[in-house]
């Protein structure tokens, strides 16, 4: 009987760890199992391109859809079907439908949700920014002169904020503790996005976090729709629609009850192989992994190319312990993110959020639309680099400089 590797999860990780199982090398059963009834798709035009022209439901999923290897062939896939469940053990799991499926292998690469703001107030007319769907229902609000208010400042805040603006609405950023992306671009940049973002008529409210959120009767049923926001200091921002962008959780619960280390992630060694269990891997930002390059310890990384990077290492692991060979020694991956705010492109290369040292090396923070780049140390060490406003080659100039900066010796991290 031929062996069955199950990928839990069908978003672009599950996508990329199915190819990569191919190139590795495994001819046998791939089963791919998704809770969304989509096939895989892209996630960052939700915010933007598809946030502010979806079309139909059928033209933005032709728009989003990701292509599949034409190498990575007979993988079946089991959509529209949440796993509710695991027994690593017995090699189980069970779905929402009370069907239980056998494994050989597994790949965890079930991702992310919307965090939530968790304050009085009803949950109608406040949305969220994850699936197809949530993008469609958002755009339907955006009509123009609508309030807005978008409870969060990190790349997706900012990039709704952003869109809406441009469909005409009346936009308020509550930021909350920090500034504009600013856990990633550090307070210099930070103030300068801020900057940007109001001259072009986002209002940004700095240091207040929302203590409530208003309603009233919508008249349907005695259904209670949101009005804006009540903020810890006391004022009250009026509201037709609010967008929530305070974060994301990882969809581990399903794996509840294995004994895995599930407290932010799950918790993998360097070659993705879930640690407490055996022939699990897991894939994209619901991995927990050692950072090479930058000694901080195991992290999640939440970036767009996170899912491909990931599974280049965790594929051939899965392969190699079920098939009793060598593992191949992992590349560790360098994270990459970028963001289209106004008609600017800030991208990233490395690990800037844990930087202990920043550095300015061209152009002006405080004007981002001017062209910046800044360099992010950590103990002396180059570990990341954001540039703003310019143009390819520069970017990829300064990728080339943290690429070259190296990772650490194993015996470097050992000791961190």
């Amino acid at each position: 009987m031929a062996r069955r590797i199950a990928i839990v999860g069908a978003s672009m990780g599950g996508l990329r760890a199915a190819e990569q199982l191919r190139s590795a090398g495994w001819e046998e059963e791939i089963l791919v199992i998704g809770g969304e009834i989509h096939p895989p798709y892209n996630r960052p035009p939700l915010s933007k391109e598809l946030l502010k022209s979806p079309g139909s439901i059928q033209e933005a999923l032709a728009a989003v859809t990701l292509r599949q290897r034409r190498t990575a062939t007979g993988i079946d896939w089991k959509l529209g079907a949440p796993v509710t469940g695991a027994d690593l053990k017995g090699r189980t799991l069970t779905l929402a439908t009370g069907e239980q499926l056998g494994y050989d292998g597994l790949v965890v690469a079930t991702g992310l949700r919307p965090a939530r703001v968790r304050v009085p107030g009803p949950l109608h007319g406040r949305h969220v920014i994850r699936t197809l769907e949530n993008s469609l229902g958002l755009h339907r609000e955006l009509q123009p002169d609508a309030r807005i208010v978008v409870v969060g400042a990190g790349f997706i805040g900012c990039e709704a904020a952003a869109t809406a603006t441009l469909l005409g609405c009346r936009v308020t950023l509550i930021e909350g503790s920090s500034g504009p992306m600013q856990r990633t671009l550090g307070r210099e940049l930070s103030e300068g996005m801020r900057s940007f973002l109001t001259q072009r008529g986002v209002e940004c409210i700095s240091g207040e976090r929302v203590a409530a959120f208003t309603w009233n009767d919508d008249g349907a049923g005695g259904t209670q729709r949101c009005t804006g926001v009540r903020l810890a200091g006391g004022r009250e921002v009026q509201a037709d629609a609010v967008i929530e962008a305070v974060g994301s959780q990882p969809n581990v619960e399903w794996l509840a009850g294995n004994g895995l280390d599930l407290s932010d992630g799950v918790l993998c060694d360097g070659h993705l192989r879930v640690l407490g269990t055996e022939h699990v891997v897991a894939v994209g930002d619901v991995a927990r992994y050692p950072d090479r390059r930058t000694g901080t310890g195991p992290r999640r990384v939440e970036h767009w190319a996170t899912p491909a990077d990931t599974a280049k290492i965790a594929a051939p692991a899965l392969v190699a312990g079920l098939n009793g060979t060598e593992t191949p020694e992992p590349v560790a991956p360098l994270p990459a993110f970028w963001t289209d705010i106004f008609g600017i492109r800030v991208q990233g290369v490395g690990s800037p959020a844990v930087a202990d040292r920043i550095e300015v090396l061209e152009g002006d923070p405080s004007r981002p639309a001017d062209g910046a780049a800044l360099a992010y140390y950590l103990g002396g060490r180059l570990i990341g680099a954001v540039t703003s406003a310019l143009p390819a080659d520069r970017q990829l100039h300064y990728r080339k400089l943290v690429t070259e900066a190296g990772l650490l010796a194993s015996s470097q991290l050992a000791a961190v």
